[in-house]
């Protein structure tokens, strides 16, 4: 009788911390880190893991020997080992990406042969890969973060950034499908393709400075600003000619976002190229002189210290838990991975997972709680491929959007309770799958914003099953926790040098 007692006491106590199946995760965090490749970054998960140029389930398609080079008289080359601080940077242009791909243009569709890295004898440093070196602070080697992620959670092997060329449309595809100036510019195949003149950007930039705009033929031209006579990189809504983005899907469900940037650029700091929402106007509502941001929304919803991220997902912040439904965070110089001074990269990821996956904030869903970790997911990825060499051809779009999509492969790892353990995905993926995913999550309509949201194939499904029993988490190593970084009083820096 008194075995009977403690198995039901048991399968009480059991019950009590059992949850019913999640219907959708409550919060979904982008982290968009720097300039990178698989092939360049990742190369030493080849050293404890299988590697294929040919993957199947669970084989990482990094390629280690043998990269195609037109410069070499055999053809190939064999990369070189360098310090993740290498201070070499490679050309990313959209240029960059022209001579990388070293289009083949004798068969349809075109594909890139992939055997330029940059084009030139002089770029010839773009072949090379990342060592995972030990220090005193990271034992099992600067990386070590990263590999424990690829490898304890999801990973795409064909991930791929949406633009062909650098941050400033990057980070205006992650934010809204598209770096077109309106809804018209995109379907007939016309983009904003670079970073600004040396200014800040969106509806910072003043009279006289410059991007550029490219056509459905690839062909780029430069783009003046001058307000008087409507060239501005400052976008309407859709409803006045310009277009919308994931904000307007979250505000019009009643969905809160946030989007951690460090400053840059006008007096107010927000005319960095990483910012992205400072390109919409309703968002931004630029002052008379283009310095500062005066928008509610902006105020809301753009926040210029990427630290608070930390303090929100904690709970130590000055608004408590305050983690939003959707969150992008962008790094400052000292924690990015372009490849100039900084080593800090790593660490910073891990410490915003570990900030997520250690807190004790809950959520109250049909009655039960749930800790952050529980009804959260994480997606780590990297803006552009920064010049580095990949192998792995992308598959260029029909027109209009051939011209300008899709760009090189980048790293992506998935990190929830609901995803297996060393997953690996063979599936096609690119900017626009992640607005997928968060369209599918909240159900806003899948490809609603009709841009590369509509494009995306797919949209991470594949990546979890909430069905699942939430694995509890482990942290993740790190040299850095999170109250180095919320105490961090070093004056923020942008996280390239573009």
């Amino acid at each position: 009788m008194r075995r009977i007692f403690l198995t039901l006491l048991l399968v009480s106590s059991m019950a009590v911390t059992v949850h019913a199946q999640l219907q959708q995760f409550q919060h979904i965090v982008v982290i968009f880190q720097e300039n990178r490749t698989p092939d360049n970054l990742f190369y030493a998960l080849c050293a404890t893991q299988q590697c294929s140029t040919s993957p199947n389930s669970s084989q990482y398609n990094i390629q280690t020997a043998n990269w195609l080079d037109k410069t070499s008289s055999s053809g190939v080359t064999q990369p070189t080992g360098v310090a993740l601080a290498n201070g070499y940077d490679p050309n990313h242009s959209h240029g960059g990406w022209v001579a990388e791909c070293d289009l083949n243009t004798g068969v349809n569709p075109p594909v890139c042969r992939m055997d330029g890295a940059a084009g030139t004898q002089k770029n010839r440093g773009a072949f090379a890969y990342v060592l995972n070196t030990p220090d005193s602070k990271h034992p099992n080697g600067i990386l070590s973060s990263y590999l424990t992620l690829a490898t304890q959670y999801g990973w795409a092997n064909f991930m791929f950034q949406t633009n062909q060329g650098p941050s400033y449309p990057a980070h205006q595809f992650i934010f809204g499908g598209t770096s077109a100036l309106s809804a018209a510019g995109d379907a007939k195949g016309t983009f904003d393709s670079e970073n600004f003149n040396g200014g800040p950007a969106g509806c910072y930039a003043k009279d006289g400075e410059t991007t550029k705009l490219i056509n459905s033929a690839g062909k780029e031209t430069t783009y003046k600003i001058n307000h008087a006579a409507g060239q501005t990189t400052c976008v309407p809504p859709q409803s006045q000619g310009g277009r919308s983005t994931m904000a307007d899907l979250l505000d019009g469900a009643g969905l809160g976002w946030k989007y951690y940037s460090s400053k840059g650029g006008g007096t107010d700091g927000g005319g960095s190229i990483w910012t992205a929402p400072n390109t919409l106007a309703a968002i931004c509502v630029p002052d008379q002189a283009y310095q500062n941001c005066t928008g509610t929304e902006w105020a809301n919803h753009v926040d210029l210290t990427p630290s608070d991220f930390l303090g929100d997902a904690l709970g130590t912040g000055k608004n408590g838990c305050n983690l939003q439904n959707v969150s992008w965070v962008i790094p400052t110089g000292a924690n990015s991975d372009h490849p100039g001074a900084s080593t800090g990269g790593p660490d910073w990821v891990a410490s915003l997972v570990n900030a997520v996956g250690q807190s004790t904030c809950t959520d109250t869903i049909n009655g039960q709680s749930y800790t952050y970790w529980q009804d959260t997911a994480i997606v780590i990825t990297w803006d552009d491929f920064g010049g580095w060499y990949d192998h792995v051809a992308p598959q260029i779009l029909g027109s209009p959007e051939g011209g300008y999509q899709l760009g090189f492969r980048v790293p992506m790892i998935f990190v929830s309770a609901y995803t297996p353990v060393g997953y690996i995905n063979n599936l096609n993926h690119d900017f626009g799958s992640v607005l997928r995913f968060i369209e599918r999550n909240y159900g806003l309509g899948l490809g609603a914003l009709g841009f590369a949201d509509a494009r995306a194939t797919n949209a991470f499904a594949a990546f979890y099953s909430l069905s699942n029993t939430p694995r509890q988490f482990q942290q993740i190593e790190s040299a850095k926790t999170a109250l180095d970084l919320i105490n961090d009083t070093t004056p923020p820096t942008d996280p390239d040098d573009d």
